[in-house]
């Protein structure tokens, strides 16, 4: 076979119906060599061409499903940031589909001082051609308005895979989330869109193999732009791309909106000793961060940083998103460390790759939600990033956890949440939208542990519980752990309860974790990361389908006030909210600052909320009018309650104003 010169674009492998064109982005390579794996014997090829930093070929009569790498050569100089090895099969960064995971093998190490010298053509994962040929038939994006979208957050396999009423070749895959099983039950419980954890091709480290666990979040990738095989069921001979691509026509199909957790901050290389096995091979000094010394910038705790505000990598990391928008129709991203994202080293608002974005016809136009925070210099960017971006909000989750469970938060901390934190985001043309609202996330307690343990119990690890987070903000009710007395089990109820009415209706775009709705737990486990077992995956035959009904009437409630769906900030007289005491009464001054936690929310003038987050029992006298508790906290036959709310401790309520 002769590779002829081809083009120097698109990125990656293209398959045009004849051949095949490859190519790869190299600024500091003197050779690259095309790996084609044909008959179980691997054939390498130089590419022949090169236009700038991109190295180019095309190989006629390939097909979709072809098996490749490169092995790039250049200087190995490690104070420089060389580190090219060609014993070392590398995986095309741009590329769609990958097979083979990544093992514990001491082939896939390219050395430290010296350049290592076994051949890792054997244990590396392969890159595959696919072909872009998935019919959408007419797929419409939802495109649900931020003031309409209710996130729901989860794994692919842990939502799917313990499912009794989906087939059992199909738990725990991307065909499972497409099913009509669970797009049904979603669309009971009125979310608007499914935000997956990554599905991006990753690896587990090689300390959790050695201990006999893998990774299960998915946080650290080594190829970008492929569908990670590991949650395809290859059932109809779909490809993982084809399935994945189905999930999203069938959940579209459904008005839900799918979202992905992408990590474009570090990646599976980890640090210098760490496996090669693409971009530390392909460019080392121009994919990552490094110090005069060329050693890795560990602003992410994962070992490396990819380094975005190089052009190219820029480049690759917008081309990347542009296929996963272009390709498989996602609806927008959730991104890991953000901050990386906006480094020049120091973080700016105004970073290549956020004008970048800002100025894409596609991305643009998708939803863009930031995890603002790394652990680099500078790294807490809550309320700092661009128009465009919504943003986690854990000031949030700690302040109304604080509230509930422990009451050393003011009633004008409270408000300040409650109103999409407007201290933080109300600037620089942003929309109360940007405040991601959570509780609870992945990352920690699920609810249920939330209100049963003190302590987190990560034993399970491997690392004698040191790992995950000591401030938590929880409170087990006096027990610890899951077994409690009728009493315990009540007030826990109670707190729930409250923490879900104040997540689902508050302004901002509020994002419930998968099985807090089902009373999910992982016995105290709050960094469940390495935990792909019965731990995480929701137990569908335990329902709490009380929990599962309040919930759901809490996001139809939602979807009927204007204050929180029109995604505009609450002036004061604008008739959106007023806040009264527990007498019925405009909150004072002095009393904003009170940790006496008896107040109302009226929002709209129609729907008031009644909050009573103290350890007594207490009657609240309504606002004048004639007000009835709806659903979920009453049934359609309550009858009309006119002046006073007996309260329990812990306890909220909403009632509607009769006209």
């Amino acid at each position: 076979m002769t590779l002829l010169p081809g083009r120097a674009e698109p990125p990656g492998a293209s398959y045009d119906g004849k051949g095949v064109n490859f190519t790869l982005f190299s600024r500091h390579a003197e050779r690259v060599e095309l790996c084609l794996f044909i008959d179980g014997q691997e054939r390498r090829f130089d590419l022949p061409a090169r236009t700038g930093d991109i190295w180019h070929g095309y190989a006629a009569a390939l097909k979709p499903g072809q098996r490749y790498g490169f092995r790039v050569h250049g200087p190995w100089a490690p104070a420089r940031g060389h580190r090219f090895n060609p014993a070392k099969l590398l995986v095309d960064p741009c590329a769609r589909a990958v097979e083979g995971e990544v093992a514990d093998d001491a082939r896939l190490y390219g050395g430290i001082a010296h350049p290592d010298a076994q051949d890792s053509g054997a244990v590396a994962p392969k890159s595959l051609v696919v072909a872009e040929d998935f019919d959408w038939e007419g797929d419409i994006a939802p495109r649900t308005s931020w003031g309409n979208t209710v996130i729901y957050e989860a794994h692919v396999r842990g939502l799917t895979q313990r499912h009794p009423e989906i087939p059992e070749s199909l738990r725990g895959t991307y065909a499972a989330l497409g099913h009509p099983v669970m797009v049904n039950y979603l669309r009971h419980l009125g979310v608007t869109a499914l935000e997956l954890l990554p599905v991006a091709q990753f690896a587990s480290e090689p300390r959790l193999q050695r201990l006999g666990l893998s990774n299960y979040w998915g946080y650290n990738p080594f190829a970008l732009w492929a569908v990670d095989a590991r949650y395809a069921s290859g059932h109809a001979g779909a490809t993982p791309l084809q399935e994945f691509q189905q999930a999203v026509k069938n959940l579209h199909a459904a008005g839900i909106e799918v979202l992905l957790d992408v990590v474009f901050n570090h990646t599976a290389e980890l640090e210098e000793i760490g496996p090669t096995l693409s971009l530390r091979g392909v460019d080392n000094a121009s994919y990552y961060w490094l110090t005069s010394q060329g050693e890795y910038e560990n602003w992410t705790g994962c070992g490396n940083t990819l380094n975005l505000s190089d052009p190219d990598v820029m480049n690759w990391a917008l081309e990347a998103l542009r296929y996963w928008v272009r390709v498989c129709h996602v609806d927008g991203f959730r991104f890991d460390l953000a901050p990386v994202l906006g480094r020049t080293p120091d973080f700016s608002a105004h970073a290549p790759l956020f004008e970048a974005i800002n100025t894409c016809p596609l991305l643009s136009q998708v939803k863009l939600i930031a995890e603002p925070w790394d652990i680099g210099p500078g790294g807490y960017q809550v309320g700092n990033f661009p128009p465009l971006f919504a943003e986690w909000n854990d000031h949030f989750r700690d302040d109304m956890r604080r509230f509930w469970l422990h009451r050393d938060v003011s009633n004008g901390a409270f408000a300040r949440r409650f109103a999409a934190s407007s201290d933080l985001f109300q600037r620089s043309g942003r929309l109360p939208h940007a405040a991601v609202n959570l509780i609870t996330a992945h990352d920690g307690f699920t609810l249920r542990d939330l209100v049963s343990f003190n302590q987190k119990h990560n034993q399970a690890n491997g690392e004698d519980n040191r790992d995950g987070s000591s401030s938590n903000f929880s409170h087990n009710h006096g027990v610890e752990g899951l077994r409690a007395s009728f009493d315990v089990i009540e007030r826990r109820r109670l707190s729930a309860h409250a923490l879900l009415t104040t997540l689902l209706l508050a302004q901002g775009t509020p994002m419930l974790l998968a099985g807090d709705e089902r009373g999910h737990s992982q016995h105290g486990n709050n960094n469940a990361y390495c935990q792909d077992n019965l731990l995480t995956w929701l137990d569908w035959q335990e329902e709490e389908s009380s929990l599962v009904d309040f919930t759901a009437a809490l996001i139809r409630l939602r979807q009927q006030i204007p204050a929180l769906t029109a995604d505009r900030w609450w002036q004061e007289g604008d008739g959106n909210v007023q806040w009264f005491n527990a007498s019925g009464r405009p909150l004072q001054r002095e009393e904003w600052e009170q940790k006496a936690h008896r107040m109302q929310i009226l929002l709209s003038g129609r729907w008031l909320i009644t909050i009573n987050a103290t350890d007594s029992v207490s009657d609240i006298a309504l606002p004048d009018g004639e007000w009835r508790a709806v659903p979920p906290f009453a049934g359609d036959d309550n009858p009309i309650l006119s002046t006073v709310w007996h309260g329990p401790a812990h306890g909220v309520c909403v009632f509607q104003k009769q006209s």
